[in-house]
């Protein structure tokens, strides 16, 4: 229980970070510098008013300088990346495979609320978290009877490291191709753009760390409830349905840390 307590503060304290990454990269802007600040007035903020959650309750969302209303997005995504943490630490311990979850859910946190904000999906997450979810393939084993079967079916024999890596690249790689194949279906016949290719390499990170079966279920699922919550807001705030830029890749991220959280990271 104590691993998970500081799981969460960690967890807390990255998502602080995630909201600097969340701002910053889809805009083209460095994570580095300059030092955290009021986006409005450009007053640094000071540690003691960049404490995860608490220091917007205590000021009450407003910038204690030009008393602008802060983004609820930052306790958000501060609060929710701790109880991830936590949640995956407590049912899996101290482990490397608690670890591949816990970075898995940051980054997929964090590309949720940069398509819903930006409709941008930074390459240093889709990219670089496909790569990372390849590399813990090489020290966490992955239980996913979909690709053992597609191996069997090619009668390619595989075991232990070598069998988890396959498994990662085809989670990785083979939902990525559908996805892309659909978007590149949907242009020849609408003659415009349905997808963007972020959504596609989003598909390959997901794969990367939750495999072929997961990820599949994530993509029907974000499929689904994308379509019908997208369809349900036009609806409600009477946009045009043909101009509407659908944020598909938050459903796709949200199916994915549901499916992730549904499985406990136990079996994956």
């Amino acid at each position: 229980m104590l691993e998970a307590i500081l799981a969460l503060m960690f967890g807390l304290l990255f998502g602080s970070f995630l909201n600097v990454c969340i701002h910053r990269w889809p805009r083209g802007r460095s994570v580095v510098k300059p030092r955290s600040h009021c986006v409005r007035c450009r007053k640094i903020i000071a540690w003691y008013d960049n404490i995860p959650v608490f220091s917007y309750l205590i000021l009450g969302g407003r910038c204690r300088y030009c008393r602008k209303h802060i983004s609820i997005r930052y306790p958000t995504v501060e609060l929710i990346n701790g109880l991830l943490f936590f949640y995956f630490v407590w049912t899996l311990g101290p482990t490397a495979a608690a670890a591949k979850m816990c970075v898995f859910s940051a980054m997929a946190l964090a590309l949720i609320f940069c398509d819903l904000e930006k409709r941008l999906l930074p390459d240093e997450f889709t990219l670089g978290g496909t790569l990372i979810g390849l590399a813990f393939a090489a020290f966490v084993p992955m239980s996913d009877e979909t690709s053992k079967l597609l191996f069997w079916i090619f009668h390619l024999e595989l075991s232990g490291r070598l069998l988890w890596l396959a498994q990662s690249v085809a989670g990785a790689f083979i939902p990525a191709f559908f996805l892309w194949g659909g978007g590149w279906l949907y242009s020849k016949i609408r003659h415009r753009d349905g997808l963007g290719f972020g959504d596609v390499k989003l598909m390959m990170m997901i794969g990367a760390f939750l495999g072929l079966q997961y990820t599949l279920s994530a993509m029907f699922l974000g499929s689904i409830a994308g379509t019908v919550i997208s369809l349900l807001y036009i609806w409600a705030t009477k946009k045009d349905a043909a101009t509407y830029q659908l944020p598909f890749g938050t459903f796709l991220g949200a199916a994915a840390l549901a499916m992730a959280v549904a499985s406990h990271g136990g079996t994956l």
